[in-house]
């Protein structure tokens, strides 16, 4: 079976000889050519050689497109991205300085007709001809309620978000759903078959139940509604969100949640069951201090705790460039044996 017919027997709970291993390793792509970040980044080319000779090296299942987070910020007028060696790039620049900025705030008709989507594109072109038959692509979506940090900052932001002026902040939020819509489109038609749908609010470590309830949930329901849940995948980042996964599956149907790493996973699987594919997730702060024998001992226990029953995946944070490669080796190592199901 290729990664991608494993993935879709996960996903269906067929039987597969063994559960998908994802691992995110981004920046580790300019490292590998040789590149400074800024020289990597600048062409869809480079991320997409970065992506191939990664996977290639150790073996896991999935290729991202992801350049940074901060690029669907470009797309709506961030004009400087500040970048480090050590660390993942990020925006410079706001689009919105003052609150008259939000409405001045365009969303392109088309974004795919946007300069900043050029390289995206031919990123998504390049990893779809060589692996697109045989292995799950990756795109990373901001959600609607989470876009605002990546336009004026997350302080300013969360001043907005509590304080208001309600209406303003709708405005605003209006707006980022139309951005949404036609990125998680573009995305789609370019060949990235795992969405990965960024809601850090989706979680009750971020907002409590009540403003989960009466703001993330509505605004995740405009987000997805027009274009459906077809391989979104729901991420709060490294939050836990076990509290509210059956009124997400309830209201959104989405069929795949990666789990934070400090979340009981156990109960995550027992409240997806069949009904959906849970993403055990390894703790890649941690995985920088570990020894490999650690690092095989967790990757073990996540496997023995979300592999019975089926429909699970192995999965990694975004993978500090920090972490070892002795590390890096024996997780996946460690992901293949006890992933299997032979």
């Amino acid at each position: 079976m290729t990664p991608l017919e494993i993935l879709g027997a996960a996903i269906t709970g067929q039987p597969a000889s063994r559960i998908p291993v994802f691992c995110n390793l981004l920046d580790q792509g300019a490292r590998e050519l040789g590149m400074r970040q800024k020289e990597y980044y600048s062409k869809g080319e480079n991320v997409a050689a970065g992506q191939l000779a990664m996977r290639a090296r150790y073996g896991y299942d999935n290729v991202w497109s992801l350049f940074y987070v901060g690029k669907e910020a470009e797309l709506l007028g961030c004009r400087d991205i500040l970048y480090a060696e050590n660390g993942s790039p990020n925006v410079a620049d706001y689009v919105i300085k003052h609150y008259d900025d939000i409405a001045r705030l365009e969303v392109p008709d088309d974004i795919t007709t946007h300069p900043a989507w050029e390289e995206t594109a031919n990123c998504l072109k390049i990893l779809k001809a060589e692996v697109g038959a045989t292995h799950p692509i990756c795109a990373y979506l901001t959600a609607s309620s989470t876009l605002p940090a990546l336009l004026m900052g997350m302080d300013q932001w969360m001043e907005l978000f509590t304080c208001g002026p309600a209406d303003l902040r709708d405005a605003l939020l209006e707006k980022c759903v139309d951005f949404f819509r036609k990125e998680v489109a573009a995305y789609r038609a370019a060949g990235a078959n795992v969405l990965v749908y960024s809601t850090p609010f989706g979680s009750t470590y971020f907002v409590g139940m009540k403003r989960f309830q009466s703001f993330s949930l509505p605004w995740m329901c405009k987000d997805l509604a027009p274009g459906g849940v077809d391989g979104i995948v729901y991420y709060c980042g490294m939050a836990p969100f076990n509290s509210v996964i059956g009124q997400v599956m309830d209201e959104l149907h989405i069929g795949a949640y990666y789990i934070s790493p400090q979340a009981d996973l156990a109960e995550a699987k027992a409240i997806i069951g069949s009904q959906g594919l849970t993403c055990g997730v390894i703790d890649d702060i941690s995985l920088i201090h570990w020894t490999p024998e650690q690092t095989r001992a967790e990757v073990r226990r996540i496997c023995e705790t979300g592999k019975p029953g089926g429909h699970f995946l192995f999965g990694t944070g975004v993978m500090p460039q920090a972490v070892p490669e002795a590390n890096i080796r024996a997780m996946l190592e460690a992901a293949f044996e006890f992933g299997s199901y032979s």
